[in-house]
């Protein structure tokens, strides 16, 4: 998910200690076996591969079954599926934009199921490019701002990252989609820590929540992200810090 800087750190985190690990593994590696058809499966010529692995790797997912899904994407697995890559446009509670990336193998299952959480939810779900627009297509690396400075990170600008900027007790390094392999690794090269790097879907302006309306976004949120077939969800919200920790708490 992508919205308030923080909540999505919030959420990274609860990702990570999550119970249902298996269903993590799940979506992970749909997303390694969609990029290995894409792109092939040597990572180091796919960046979209490469960091389908890097956040598989992140989320502790045995190497065995990462290679499994590089065979079934480069079809030399025996049980290789084929999968494709949705986006669903549509309307949260308070108006909230949302972009939903799906990874399915049944489009019109994975459709209905949106449509009805996004209806449930008092959301609809709208045509293609309808608030695509409100959103431009971004690496996003996060760096522990109380641990480096800004002076520290220029070596992310060396290396091709247009943007850093400070959001609270981190900075956020911007890059383009296709950059982004290589801007991480010469901040790793450099001893940098990495806490995430993803490409995101970031919002050009953002709607102010009220936590009535924010527990209602959080909560469809979290049943789009119950969806086996539904990948990164985004959104374009934003809610003050001490409503967003009453409602993480």
């Amino acid at each position: 998910m992508a919205g308030h800087s923080k909540w999505a750190s919030i959420k990274h985190k609860k990702a990570i200690v999550d119970s249902r690990r298996g269903k993590a593994f799940t979506k992970l590696a749909r997303h390694i076996t969609v990029a290995a058809k894409a792109g092939g499966g040597d990572p180091d010529g796919n960046p979209a591969l490469a960091l389908a692995i890097q956040k598989a790797k992140a989320a502790s997912m045995p190497k065995d079954n990462i290679e499994r899904a590089i065979q079934r994407g480069t079809g030399e697995g025996a049980d290789a599926e084929s999968y494709e890559e949705v986006l669903y446009e549509g309307y949260g509670p308070g108006g909230v934009a949302l972009l939903i990336e799906a990874l399915t193998d049944n489009r019109n299952r994975t459709g209905a199921d949106v449509r009805h959480a996004l209806s449930k939810a008092g959301g609809s779900l709208g045509e293609p490019g309808s608030v695509a627009y409100l959103f431009d297509k971004q690496g996003i690396i996060v760096v522990d701002g109380e641990k480096y400075s800004e002076d520290d990170l220029m070596v992310a600008v060396d290396a091709g990252a247009e943007d850093i900027a400070q959001e609270g007790d981190v900075f956020e390094i911007v890059t383009e989609p296709s950059t982004l392999s290589q801007v991480r690794a010469a901040l790793q090269d450099a001893g940098i820590e990495v806490q995430s790097a993803d490409v995101t879907q970031r919002p050009k302006t953002r709607v102010q929540l009220d936590e009535e309306t924010a527990a209602k976004l959080f909560r469809l949120i979290d049943v789009l992200d119950d969806n086996d077939d539904v990948g990164d969800v985004h959104a374009n919200f934003d809610v003050d810090d001490d409503v967003l920790e009453r409602l993480a708490g």
